[in-house]
């Protein structure tokens, strides 16, 4: 990006923000198309920060680091993005993202390890599930849970079983909302699944 496209990653901020924060706006079904004006931009007085952004970042990289703070960060401001801590969550997910294979295969590993593998995703007395914990807690990364969820879809029975009405929503919207951007081989990883489980059947 070069030195005029403040505006433009300040778009890309606002429907990106919009996407991870709105159960009714999809920046794939938009087409990343929002409300917003060059005005509405000039107004903001954190303008400069999207200025700087642009010029730190490429297209593709500054949609990469925006996801991930919206996806790990705990705040969803520009000013915040900026700082150490939204450095750190763009690294993090650059590296995740780079090796999906071989940190899926680790994190089946790990959750399989102790138990029989459908007791990651029973739901006891209303409880969150063992998955649910690992993956809040980091133990299990986020990659995981969305890709495990795309090829099991246990979303809706989760569901209808957790009695938690706050937290549960909130990471399926987040879930739901971030697993669109990640790229992986359904079949490839489908099959790593299968190996790990009849493994440790």
């Amino acid at each position: 990006m070069n030195d005029n496209t403040g505006f433009e990653a300040f778009c890309m901020y606002n429907a990106l923000k919009l996407h991870f924060t709105s159960s009714s706006y999809d920046v794939f079904k938009y087409n990343w198309k929002t409300n917003v004006s060059t005005n509405t931009f000039m107004k903001r007085k954190d303008k400069y920060q999207f200025y700087k952004i642009s010029r730190k970042y490429g297209k593709d990289d500054l949609r990469d680091f925006f996801v991930s703070n919206f996806v790990h960060g705990e705040s969803n401001w520009i000013g915040d993005m900026l700082s150490a801590e939204g450095e750190k969550w763009y690294t993090k997910h650059k590296k995740v993202n780079q090796s999906l294979t071989y940190v899926f295969e680790n994190d089946i590993l790990g959750l399989v390890g102790n138990d029989a593998p459908e007791q990651m995703l029973i739901v006891n007395d209303g409880q969150h599930p063992t998955l649910l914990r690992e993956v809040m807690s980091g133990t299990i990364s986020m990659e995981s849970l969305c890709i495990l969820n795309d090829i099991m879809n246990f979303f809706p029975m989760w569901d209808r079983k957790i009695s938690d009405d706050i937290i549960w929503p909130n990471w399926r919207l987040k879930c739901e909302k971030y697993a669109p951007f990640i790229q992986y081989d359904k079949v490839k990883f489908k099959n790593i699944l299968k190996e790990v489980i009849t493994e440790h059947a």
